[in-house]
């Protein structure tokens, strides 16, 4: 008896071990409604809502390479700046972003919710630092190259898709 309770206690300390490392890589590093605030350094606006139209939708799935089943996302606005909460599936699990931007440019990148079991230095102010001051060309590309982090690929990808799309966004909803 005393020898399986010896093996049942190694099992369940290695078992803990290997899910602990597995959790390692996934947290909430901040609230949405905390970058929301912080972006616009003012009370935060109300939120709008922007419907995805059919020309949307492409451009959206295009950028994505999936489809989009999402038939509004929510945006916040004030004067020439906008606030996006988006997420896309790194391996996965979904990475939820929080992206400001101003003048049609990135004014700042956040990692918000990050659910992968690694890949997590996307989150990180060296790498997110990249997305400052980025446009989108009319071709839907970024107008820089983000250097990518080995072993988080995928999470690089999902984080510029999004960037792309929201910029794609902004641009729609600051028209004058």
């Amino acid at each position: 008896m005393k020898f399986t309770s010896v093996y049942l206690l190694a099992f369940s300390f290695i078992f803990s071990l290997a899910l602990s490392q597995s959790v390692l890589a996934r947290g909430v590093y901040q609230q949405p409604d905390d970058f929301i605030s912080h972006a616009f350094n003012a009370p935060t606006p109300k939120a709008r809502v922007f419907w995805i139209d059919d020309e949307a939708q492409d451009v959206i799935e295009e950028i994505l390479s999936h489809r989009f089943k999402k038939m509004r996302l929510r945006y916040w606005q004030q004067e020439s700046e906008t606030v996006w909460i988006l997420e896309e599936i790194g391996k996965e699990s979904p990475i939820t972003v929080g992206i400001h931007i101003k003048d049609q440019a990135i004014a700042q990148t956040k990692v918000l919710v990050y659910r992968e079991s690694r890949g997590d230095e996307v989150r990180h102010d060296f790498f997110t630092d990249q997305f400052k001051s980025v446009k989108l060309k009319d071709d839907l590309k970024l107008d820089r190259h983000i250097d990518g982090i080995t072993g988080a690929t995928l999470s690089v990808r999902a984080l510029t898709k999004l960037s792309r799309i929201a910029l794609w966004l902004d641009a729609h909803v600051t028209k004058s």
